[in-house]
């Protein structure tokens, strides 16, 4: 589940938009959206979080879905789980 968070920073207002999802925050990447932090939570998972001042992360992850690349995303996958079900 990916979800924009707006944060504020010491002394200044920051927007930021966070997202647990790999391929996203690559894909975010690959259209110049700045990354300002990735940890490892808890849980095991990752979280990434982007510098978001102009709010465009929610509309480039609308375009990431709608894309070539959540479809290769979604092959690979597919295809791991062939591989780790053997």
């Amino acid at each position: 589940m990916t979800r924009a968070t707006p944060a504020m920073e010491s002394s200044q207002k920051m927007k930021e938009y966070s997202t647990p999802d790999l391929s996203l925050a690559a894909f975010l990447l690959m259209r110049g959206i700045k990354l300002i932090g990735a940890e490892r939570l808890s849980s095991g998972k990752f979280n990434f979080t982007f510098s978001d001042p102009d709010n465009r992360c929610g509309i480039l992850a609308l375009e990431f879905l709608n894309s070539e690349f959540s479809d290769y995303d979604n092959h690979i996958r597919n295809l791991k789980k062939v591989i780790y079900s053997k």
